[in-house]
This record gives C-alpha cells, sequence and structure tokens, in this order.
C-alpha cells in the first residue's frame, strides 16, 4: 500500500489526462486510473495537477539579512505559490556565497528554516575565480555575475576579463554562469547626468536604465560565452528585443537559457509612476510596447525559464525617495498565478508550457534529478491548483516576512489549493501545513 494517492486531478502533462498519482517515501510510484487506496487520499477533482515550482532566482538573504527576509518565511510564500524548491542567489545574505565556507554557512542556516527544498548560487566576482572548484565540489547550481553595479559594496561588478576568466573556469567546471545584464557604462553614466537635473523621481530612475543598456550587456555576455565554451543564464530579461538577441546567439552557436519575471509580464513603467518604489527594480519595468514585445517572444517558445527574482526589504527601504529606494520586487507568492491569468486566460498561454517555464526546463536547465514532471520515479512535488478560481491578493495572504508587494490588490484566476514536497502537504488553503524542513539538492554530475 502507497502511503499516498491523488486522487482525480488533472495532470499538466501533454494531452492533460485525468489520473491519480500514488506516493510512496515521497516519490511517485505510480500514475493512473483507479489506483488502489492508500494510507492517505487527497481528492483532486476538479483541480490541476501542476509539478511543483522550482524558482530559480529569489533572494532569501540568510543569513545575515533575515531582517530584510530570511528562508523560514520566504520559504512559506514560496509554498503558498506552489513552490517546492527554490536556488537561493549569493548575494543579499552576508557573507555573500563567494567561498566554500560562506557557502557552508547557508546551507546549514537553510537547512534549519526553509520548508522546501533548495539549491544555492555561488558567486562571480573580482578575486574569486579561483574558489569557483571549491564551490562546485559543495554542489552550486551554477555562479552568478552583474555586469553593473549590485548595490551591494561587497558583490562587485564583474569586469570583462573577471567575466571571461569565470566563463572559461565554469565551462570546465561543467556549471552555468547566470549574468545580471545591464551595462555598468551606460546605466552610471545616463544616473549621473540625470541625477544632476531630476534627482529621486522615477521618471529619472527609468531614464538611466533603458532598454539598451540590457541589449549592450547581453550581446557582450553571448559572446564571451560563446568564446569560452561555457553555459550561460541570462537572469530577468525584461525586454522582447533582449530575448531576440540572446535566442539569436542561441542560434549561432551560443548555449544561452533566458529567463524572465512576472513583474515584467504583468506590470508596466505606468505601474511604478502609481506604486512608487513598491515596484522599483533593475532592469526596470517597461512600457506597454517592450511588454507586449516579451509576450510575443514568451509565446513563441523563446523564454526558458519564469522566475520570480524575489528581493525584499523592509518597509522603511521602499519609502521615501524613490532613488534611494532598494530596487526589488517582492514576488516569490505571485508566479503561477501570473502566468496562469496573464498567459493561459489572457493569451492561450497552454498549461504544460507554464510547467515548462516554471518546473521542467528549470530542472532539466540545472541538472536536478528527480524534479520538474510527474513522472514514476521523480520527487512527488505538486501544486493542486483551481485553474478558474480568481483570488485577490490581500496583505493577511501573504507568508513572507513583510506584508509588502506590488501584486496586492490584484486578482488572478489560477488559485493554488495545496502544495506537497515530497509527498507531504505543506501549504493547505491559506495555511502552512509543513512538519518536517526541505533538504538540500545538488547538480547530477552526468
Amino acid at each position: 500500500m502507497p502511503d499516498l494517492v491523488v486522487r482525480g486531478g488533472t495532470l499538466v502533462t501533454a494531452g492533460l489526462p485525468q489520473a491519480d498519482i500514488a506516493v510512496e517515501d515521497g516519490r511517485i510510484v505510480a500514475i493512473g486510473p483507479d489506483l488502489p487506496g492508500a494510507s492517505e487520499e487527497i481528492d483532486a477533482r476538479g483541480l490541476h495537477v501542476f509539478p511543483g515550482l522550482i524558482d530559480v532566482h529569489l533572494h532569501f538573504n540568510e543569513p545575515g539579512r533575515t531582517e530584510w527576509e530570511g528562508a523560514a518565511t520566504g520559504s512559506r510564500g514560496l509554498a503558498a505559490g506552489g513552490g517546492t524548491l527554490f536556488f537561493d542567489m549569493p548575494l543579499n545574505s552576508t557573507p555573500c556565497t563567494v567561498n566554500a565556507r560562506a557557502f557552508d554557512q547557508k546551507r546549514t542556516a537553510l537547512e534549519t528554516s526553509s520548508i522546501t527544498d533548495f539549491g544555492l548560487w555561488g558567486g562571480l566576482i573580482p578575486g574569486n575565480v579561483p574558489e569557483m572548484a571549491e564551490l562546485a565540489e559543495r554542489g552550486v547550481v551554477g555562479y552568478k555575475a552583474f555586469l553593473c553595479d549590485s548595490g551591494l559594496p561587497e558583490f562587485p561588478r564583474a569586469d570583462d576579463l573577471t567575466l571571461f576568466e569565470g566563463l572559461c573556469e565554469a565551462a570546465r567546471l561543467g556549471l552555468p554562469v547566470a549574468v545580471h545584464a545591464e551595462s555598468q557604462e551606460i546605466t552610471q553614466g545616463l544616473a549621473r547626468g540625470i541625477a544632476a537635473q531630476d534627482r529621486g523621481t522615477v521618471g529619472a530612475f527609468l531614464a538611466s536604465r533603458p532598454v539598451v543598456a540590457e541589449l549592450e550587456a547581453i550581446q557582450r555576455a553571448t559572446l564571451l560565452a560563446r568564446e569560452a565554451g561555457a553555459k550561460l543564464h541570462i537572469v530577468h530579461v525584461s525586454s522582447g528585443r533582449g530575448v531576440a538577441l540572446a535566442a539569436e546567439a542561441r542560434a549561432r552557436g551560443t548555449d544561452v537559457s533566458i529567463e524572465t519575471c512576472p513583474h515584467y509580464l504583468f506590470f508596466t513603467e505606468e505601474d511604478v509612476e502609481r506604486l512608487g518604489a513598491v515596484a522599483k527594480c533593475a532592469p526596470p519595468l517597461r512600457d506597454a510596447a517592450e511588454q507586449n514585445g516579451l509576450w510575443t517572444q514568451l509565446l513563441a517558445g523563446f523564454v526558458d525559464i519564469v522566475a520570480s527574482d524575489h528581493s525584499p526589504a523592509p518597509p522603511e527601504m521602499k519609502a521615501g525617495d524613490f532613488g534611494r529606494a532598494w530596487g526589488g520586487i517582492a514576488g516569490v507568492q505571485s508566479t503561477l498565478a501570473v502566468l496562469c491569468e496573464r498567459g493561459y486566460h489572457a493569451r492561450r498561454l497552454t498549461l504544460e508550457r507554464i510547467a515548462a517555464l516554471v518546473a521542467a526546463e528549470p530542472a532539466r536547465r540545472f541538472r536536478i534529478q528527480g524534479k520538474g514532471g510527474l513522472a514514476v520515479g521523480f520527487d512527488a512535488d505538486m501544486a493542486l491548483v483551481d485553474i478558474t478560481r480568481s483570488a485577490r491578493l490581500l496583505p493577511e495572504h501573504l507568508m513572507q516576512r513583510h506584508a509588502l508587494s506590488p501584486y496586492l490588490g490584484s486578482s488572478c484566476r489560477g488559485a493554488v489549493a495545496r502544495t506537497i514536497r515530497r509527498g507531504e502537504t505543506i501549504f493547505l488553503s491559506g495555511a502552512i501545513t509543513a512538519r518536517s524542513q526541505g533538504t538540500f539538492v545538488r547538480p547530477s554530475l552526468s
């Protein structure tokens, strides 16, 4: 007798079959109609069963800045949004994950606090290329580099030589390098010129980070990656033109994956004027024409992954002068909701494609075995979703540390009813129900 049967749900796989899923020791052991009974049964009739979301890009800031967000609260937000696995970025935790010692500190902290499974990014900064091999031995999923100022002095940007040498070392180690693709020269130069005339306004910030800064950095990073023979992952691409440029590089032989975020698909720069600093991020939100171009590229299949880039801060850091406010979107709970509402319902994006963007492709790209799908032998990670039920996000619904998000007040069709992590229900009907902690995952060697 299996431990659990999830009965009668509509599985988000090719053909959307209605079937039962049997689980034993945290893994899927059978899929089919009318499976035998189990110790526990979950009635999933009327719900769609997605593989658990894998959020490859977020900042839970632990250790060191848990007053911004820690894995205890952040992983609960992820679970409430249907997520079962995240990859934590090397900043904004203190110390940043740029060597083996810092990695060990972060892994220990997250094993104690996270209710979802987790992986860790290493950092690529000037001077730490010799540390990359030890980070690989520890099990990082890849290395993150900024091509512009990160906002934290302890995580300086990678100059071209650092980036190229890091790409060469990452290629030797068989791991990808993720880049924040904005030109330092363009953004810094424009910011200096604009600040003298128009300090601290929304318009000044948007003007200082134009799409061309993203395009220049994507072009440079893809060239260096191709020369190094490295795997490149471009994070939070904000424009359709940015996706197109990266896709062109891929067609010419660069091994590059393309990530965007739900906030670029949901909000425009007009919303920044309306919402203020809660909607400030880098790259910034774009105008409606750029957003339409991004959707066009996603619907055409050129975007590989959608990740939250959850980068929260305390309310006081999102208040006052816009230019000095922290730039980061708190949205770990809303990724699937945005894709269901603005993708499936509004643009006929298939549910199978949504599952690929948030589960299958993250697991494939970062070589996480047994995750990202609904198949025998895989971990029993699932999100049970009422695809037609509309839910309005209110402050009391947020599981993250601070009830601050640009999505507050928004309604989306596609409500998560239950999240299951390795056979255990960790979120149910608006409440966290986890009894055990998440575990560390690492890329497979094959």
